[in-house]
Formats: C-alpha cells, structure tokens, sequence
C-alpha cells in the first residue's frame, strides 16, 4: 500500500504555490461560540474570543446510496467528514462498523419494555471508540505535514495514538497520567514510541500538552486532542451515523452516552442532527442522555443545579476513562442534552461495577468501567423516571472490560477450588 498521497503528476512547479490540504468536504474551522471562520489548520482555538473551533463543510452528493456503497469500516461516512475520498487507502487501522447489540436480557433486567440496544465499540482495533477519532486526526496530520502524532490520554487514546502511528510509520508521543490501568499502560507501551507518564491528572498532562505546542521540539508534532481536535472530535461522528444506519436509517428515541471530555455526546447529536438536515433520516424526536462517575462527575453536577457553567473538579474514581476534572465540552454537552429533553446522571464507584457485571451477566459484554457507568446511570435514570422504559434506546459501550480488570478484582472469582473429582462437583452444585 502506498504512502504517496498526492500523484507526481499532480506535485506543483517549482515556482507554484503548496496544493491546499485535501479535506474532502471540510471548507473551513469555525469558532462555536462567535462564528468566526478560519481556513483548515492546526488549529484549535478562536483568535478573537478564545472559543473552540470546529469543522464546518459544504456537503455535495451525500446520500443513503453513496454511504452504503463503501467500505465496512467508518470511512464509509468520508463524504461527511474532513478527510480526502481516499483516507481509508492511506495505511491506517480502519475502526468502525462494530456491532449494535439487541440487548433483551439487560432491558428485561433493567424493567424495560421498549427495545435496548448497545452499540458495542469494543470490538475496533484496539478496543476502544478512541480508533474512530484518532483515525479522522491521522489523516488531518497527514494533510497537514506533521509527521509525529501526539496526544495526552486518560486510557484508551493512549493505546489508540500509539497503535496508528505503528501503523502508518509514524512516530508518536503519548503523554499519561502515571496512576492509569496496568492493562492499558501496557498495551500503549507494547505498539511502542514515547510514552510518558505524569506524576498529575489528565488535566495536569493536558496542560503539559498545550504548553508543548509551539515549542521547537514539537513544531512537527499532531496532538490530536489539541491542535488536531477540531478534526479529532469529528471522528465520533460515525458513532451516531452507524447506529441511525444499522436502524435501518431511523434515530432511536433515546441515546446514553459517557461524558468523559463530552465530546463524544455532542458528536452523537450532531451525526443525527446532520443526517436529518441531508434527508438521509426521518426528523423525528430523540433524547441524550449523559452519564458519569460521582467521583468525577462536574457535568452533571451542573446539569442538576441547574448551571450553564461546569466547575472543575479533581478526580477521584475507579472510571479513569471518564476522569476529566475540566472537560473541554462539558457545556456543549449540557447544551445537547437540554435541548434534547435528556438528563445526566452520576453513580459510586459500587455502582459502576455492578454495572460492569450486569451488562456482562446479561448479554456476554465485558465493558471497561466507562461502560459500567453507563449501564448503572440507565438504571438511575429509569427509576427516577427521567428516562423512559417503552422508549427505544442504545447504550454506548466504549471500551473492552480487560483493559480495567482492578474494576472486578475481589467482586468475581472461582465459585469454587476443588480436587479433580466427580464428587465434588456433585458437591458444589447441589449445595444450597
């Protein structure tokens, strides 16, 4: 597979000015809070009120024909994101297409009577919705000439960045906090490049991660959660266009989402939202509903006091996946679930392992502690009656159970040590 992305034929002149980056139909950044527009960069921040920046297109041809028509992976959707038609000959791991799960074992758990559905993002390359993501950023730092890809991770994005620089021959920096999982520290560290570890919390080494930007050392550096996240977010876009087409092109009435950043909520809604405004579903009602841990849950916290403001908080939880103190798109996501009609829930430590243990319980899922939050703030959500039982529903999973394994430890075990005997088996299985 060939690393040369724009033909020779195609190169400009000596004395011709640099082709502009192909982003497919990306046209422009724009500023979510003042509508400022800037041209496609690495770039992540408004000059003029500080606001963050994100994609803005000029959509042509998008249609439900087109879309299917493409490869089983999220670059089926290249149509409506900022990358060129060809993103996914370029080497990459080429995440998306997992499953979605008709869960009646967990609904009936749960006291659902309306159809439950997890959307089962375990099953991309490295386990995680992190894939889709970095994905979408690989090829903006291709476009764009940075040749090593970077980022700072709770977890998952660590394995992911590390994992698709390996891929596509490029370098990568992944900065962590040092008190993350074993099973994700090592599985980062097994796809090599240079993994550093922060005596701090994620916000700790997302600031270390900003102040880098503009140094000389890494004036060749993507981060793709940083200077890349306006291409980076749009990633989790696919999330929500897949579940809308394994529905047989319709929106669920009800989504339950992590908040970890936030981003990957707000993503969601705007996949349905855009995908009403090309005609490719039905306009009909949806709700978004967020979940975090209590232990770090500044979101919801805000969204129950009734503020449009989200205070920092610092960390303290066994859903390290989830441990953004100051999440980038806490507001956005309280904006999307407002105006939606949804809710945004937050559970103890307790409670995400028994979630984890449920959805495992029910329908053979083993999710990482951000889907043990998850399924837990469904249950609340449900008995509180914020959410509703007859309503068609899709649980995002977003991680792989392995990669969490203290989450569990000392909650399930062997039912029993015994000898290689007949006997006691008969024993164990016919004591009450």
């Amino acid at each position: 597979m060939s690393t040369s992305f724009i033909p020779a034929s195609e190169l400009p002149a000596d004395d011709a000015p640099p082709a502009a980056p192909d982003f497919g139909p990306a046209a422009r950044l724009t500023c979510r809070e003042c509508g400022s527009s800037y041209a496609l960069g690495a770039a992540y921040a408004c000059i003029e009120c500080f606001g963050p920046l994100e994609v803005g297109y000029d959509y042509v041809d998008v249609t439900r024909e087109r879309i299917e028509s493409g490869p089983q992976n999220m670059w089926r959707y290249a149509c409506l994101l900022p990358v060129a038609s060809y993103a996914g000959d370029e080497p990459n791991l080429n995440p998306g297409m997992t499953r979605l799960v008709r869960a009646d074992n967990l609904a009936r758990a749960l006291g659902m009577t309306g159809t439950l559905w997890v959307k089962d993002d375990s099953g991309n390359p490295t386990h995680s919705f992190k894939d889709r993501v970095v994905a979408v950023a690989q090829s903006a730092a291709r476009r764009l000439g940075l040749g090593t890809i970077a980022c700072a991770s709770t977890g998952n994005l660590a394995g992911a960045v590390a994992a698709a620089a390996a891929r596509g021959g490029q370098k990568s920096v992944v900065v962590i906090p040092s008190d993350l999982e074993d099973g994700k520290v090592v599985t980062a560290a097994t796809y090599g490049g240079t993994l550093l570890a922060v005596n701090g919390s994620y916000d700790d080494v997302n600031r270390l991660c900003s102040e880098l930007i503009g140094d000389p050392l890494t004036e060749d550096w993507g981060f793709v959660n940083v200077n890349l996240r306006p291409y980076y977010a749009e990633g989790s876009k696919t999330v929500g266009y897949e579940i809308a087409e394994q529905l047989g092109w319709r929106l669920p009435q009800q989504v339950i989402s992590p908040i970890a950043s936030g981003s990957l909520l707000t993503k969601v809604d705007k996949a349905f939202r855009e995908f009403v405004q090309l005609g490719l579903v039905a306009d009909t009602p949806y709700r978004v509903f967020g979940a975090q841990a209590t232990g770090c849950s500044p979101v919801s916290v805000a969204f129950r006091e009734g503020h449009d403001v989200v205070r920092p908080q610092r960390p303290n939880t066994i859903a390290k996946s989830l441990a953004i103190g100051n999440p980038a798109d806490g507001p956005y996501a309280l904006d999307a679930v407002r105006r939606s009609g949804g809710a945004i829930g937050d559970v103890s430590d307790a409670e995400v392992t028994e979630g984890i243990r449920l959805l495992a319980e029910t329908e053979g899922i083993f999710a990482e502690t951000a889907g043990g939050v998850t399924v837990a703030v469904l249950r609340q959500l449900l008995a509180s009656g914020a959410a509703d039982p007859a309503a068609e529903t899709v649980l995002l999973n977003t991680g792989d159970g392995l990669k969490t394994l203290d989450a569990v430890l000392g909650h399930v075990g062997p039912t029993a040590v015994i000898d290689a005997d007949v006997d006691e088996v008969t024993r164990v299985l016919t004591t009450p």
